[in-house]
């Protein structure tokens, strides 16, 4: 499968988006509207399951947008049902870029007591040590993706009920996971101890919701309660209502703090916090640590836009949208044909050249991965009459992979990996350039002092190097770490 758009690929992938429902009449519909906010977090696939007391368990899985799956009423009259669990989808672990519909979450499993089935949002880290474990004492996998090891783990497990082989299934598992799963009655949501993804709660009604994100709570108008607490799992039912217990050893919280800088939507709540109102902040301390004198501060739109509007704020230079997004830009706009590649990312952006022309221009962005499409957008404002060209980026730099669920590139591929700021500036060739210091970023999402080194409140593994859980799997590979400092 392409990527949602194939003319950009220095962006990060945005893992995946879970969501369930419990308590409400077709659950299908609630779930397919959860998933369609949750767009952003995966675009690739999207899966949903559902149970009905006479019909029993009913899925659907497709590649694409849920728009284009989930809306028909010859698909979601085929999911009834008053409990349901659905998935969005990027590939972080398997096959990437070729998935196979049976990678598709959620997953199914029939037990003894009965099915259930489970959407993962995160990275097993040891889940190549686990699969090989499974194999050699006759499990059977369906699919290459980390997740199935849940299911298996649970099969082999002693427990008297499902959520008592969840609880011991993940007790196995080492990375990043939020989970929602559910059987014939419950509805069930797990985070993993340090709690790097988010998952939260919320109530629809006499129903209860699960989701990555509340943004997906406000589109079916449930009340966001809280969130789901690092370490805790709520096993949810109709006649018991929540009910919430801590089944692994207490750690410190290590949230992933790029969700505060790109992968939530500006809309959503985090920690407490508007996500919108902490890219500005990001954008305030931005410009206080890289002042420079400009005409405009302009966004790379539309993940920069609210750091934009912090520089702007701070500094006291016009904010401009000097760079427009085609808004109708998807898959299936096209076949990328080599002269259509070449047009780059002019297809799904294009300078505002009457405001350019002459001007000392502020471009902020989210971040600078492989800096490829950074490029390109500074040719553009170069071609449209710009007297300089800043750039300033709302993130530290981006010099370490993710293997908590993120699709990052190979080291080597990131930018920051290999150069210094200077050498960015010059591949780039702008006049200046400026990344916020991770004691910036920790100010901005609310830590007054910055990053305590002894003890870092965040997963900030793909800036630092340090990474909260070993990543097993990936030193097999030969993956070599940051040594210690």
């Amino acid at each position: 499968m392409p990527p949602a758009h194939p003319f950009d690929d220095d962006k990060l992938r945005e893992e995946c988006g879970i969501f369930g429902v419990i308590g409400v009449n077709d659950a299908a519909n609630f779930v397919a509207l959860g998933l369609h906010a949750l767009q952003h977090r995966g675009q690739e696939a999207g899966g949903i399951v559902v149970h009905h007391p006479e019909h029993g368990f009913n899925s659907a899985r497709r590649f694409g947008y849920v728009r284009d799956n989930f809306t028909s009423a010859s698909v979601m009259e085929t999911l009834p049902g008053p409990i349901g669990i659905g998935h969005v989808r990027y590939s972080t672990a398997g096959n990437k870029g070729n998935t196979a519909i049976r990678d598709v979450q959620p997953f199914f499993g029939e037990f003894s007591m009965g099915g259930a089935a489970i959407a993962h949002n995160g990275n097993i880290t040891n889940a190549n040590t686990l699969r090989r474990e499974l194999i050699e004492r006759g499990s059977i996998f369906q699919s290459s993706s980390d997740s199935e090891c849940i299911i298996h783990l649970m099969a082999r497990s002693m427990g008297r009920s499902i959520p008592d082989r969840m609880e011991e299934a993940l007790r196995k598992v080492e990375g990043a996971f939020s989970v929602v799963a559910m059987t014939r009655t419950k509805l069930i949501g797990v985070r993993d101890p340090l709690g790097v993804r988010p998952l939260v709660l919320g109530k629809l009604g006499d129903g209860w919701v699960l989701s990555s994100e509340t943004c997906a709570l406000d589109i079916i108008g449930a009340e966001f309660l809280r969130e789901i607490e690092p370490g805790e799992m709520v096993v949810i039912s109709e006649q018991e209502g929540v009910q919430s217990h801590f089944p692994f050893r207490p750690r410190k919280s290590r949230f992933c703090i790029f969700e505060h800088v790109y992968f939530s939507r500006p809309d959503s709540i985090l920690g407490g916090r508007s996500v919108y109102e902490t890219r500005e902040a990001i954008g305030r301390e931005l410009a206080k640590e890289a002042p420079v004198d400009a005409d405009l501060v302009c966004p790379v739109p539309d993940s920069g836009t609210p750091a934009a509007i912090g520089y702007s704020l701070q500094s006291g230079i016009p904010y401009a949208m000097g760079i427009i997004r085609n808004q109708y830009m998807g898959r299936t706009f096209i076949e990328p044909s080599e002269q259509i590649r070449n047009m780059g990312v002019r297809l799904k952006l294009n300078v505002n050249r009457a405001l350019i022309r002459g001007k000392r221009v502020i471009l902020v962005d989210d971040s600078v991965v492989r800096g490829t499409t950074s490029r390109k957008i500074k040719e553009m404002i170069l071609d449209a009459g710009a007297k300089e060209v800043h750039f300033r980026i709302a993130s530290p730099p981006t010099a370490w992979p993710c293997f908590y669920g993120v699709d990052t590139p190979q080291r080597e591929k990131l930018l920051a990996a290999t150069m210094s700021e200077e050498e960015m500036r010059e591949h780039l060739q702008v006049d200046s350039l400026s990344f916020i210091s991770l004691d910036g970023l920790y100010r901005a999402v609310g830590e007054a002092n910055g990053r305590d080194p002894k003890q870092p409140q965040y997963c900030d593994a793909c800036f630092s190097g340090e990474y909260p859980v070993r990543p097993a799997d990936m030193l097999e590979q030969g993956f070599q770490m940051k040594a210690a400092e």
